[in-house]
């Protein structure tokens, strides 16, 4: 199994002129790419067109040989494709185009980068909404402050809102999980999938993060409740919501 990987960024930059904040975004991308963290390691960047050389431990080898491969079938993990279209967007932006090579210098993956035809993109669409997430970042300079929030694995970066609104929304950060509401703009690319380009917060609340279970039991306590005859209140809740969903 290859011990080395080479991303190599073609027509573009060179190690000398690849200015260092773009240097690490794909990096990062890179690393996501062949995954295995602790095992995976940064060794150089070769000359000609900037190459970004990886050293793969023994015990990965096999994990990461297999990977890569999944993804010039379109077969891999929906994490290892989603690091070959964050590599191909770099390049693309960069008027560039690249490609991955094993050990032999065989080509394992083609970055068609600025040489892929350009996606369809419709919009944009601005729809009323709500968001939630944890406040992790709230700050800027400008009349409009920007705001992010993390839903899960989904960090949403494209919110912004007053002054007097941020104030309110830092006093959460790393806290409860809000949702805010206002208006958002949004796009629709050509395989179908939505993509939120900016959201302009109007006003939010903090949500309740007890578990369903906690929620159940307090409901159970007010006088003349009838969840005490319901043998699953929880399915039942589930299922009221999904049929409440799809109306």
């Amino acid at each position: 199994m290859d011990r080395r990987y080479r991303f190599r960024i073609a027509n573009s930059y060179r190690p000398d002129t690849l200015p260092m904040e773009r240097l690490a975004e794909y990096m990062a991308a890179f690393a996501r790419l062949l995954s295995e963290p602790k095992e995976v390691h940064f060794e150089k960047i070769e000359a000609g067109s900037a190459v970004l050389v990886a050293d793969v431990d023994q015990p990965a080898r096999p994990k990461v040989w297999e990977r890569v491969r999944s993804v010039s079938s379109e077969t891999a993990p929906k994490d290892a494709m989603k690091a070959f279209r964050d590599l191909d967007a770099l390049l693309r932006a960069d008027n560039a185009h690249g490609e991955l090579l094993d050990e032999r210098g065989a080509v394992v993956i083609p970055f068609p980068g600025i040489e892929r035809a350009a996606p369809l993109v419709f919009g944009p669409f601005k729809q009323d909404g709500s968001l939630d997430g944890q406040v992790i970042r709230v700050g800027g300079k400008d009349a409009t402050i920007p705001v992010h929030l993390r839903d899960g694995d989904v960090i949403h970066s494209g919110l912004n809102t007053t002054q007097e609104i941020a104030r309110e929304i830092a006093r959460h950060i790393f806290g409860q999980t809000i949702r805010v509401h206002g208006t958002g703009t949004w796009f629709r690319d050509g395989d179908g999938t939505w993509r939120l380009e900016s959201f302009k917060i109007a006003s939010f609340e903090v949500l309740d993060d007890a578990p369903l279970m906690a929620v159940v039991a307090a409901i159970r306590q007010v006088p003349g409740s009838t969840w005490n005859e319901v043998p699953d209140p929880v399915r039942a809740l589930l299922e009221e919501r999904h049929d409440g969903a799809s109306n």
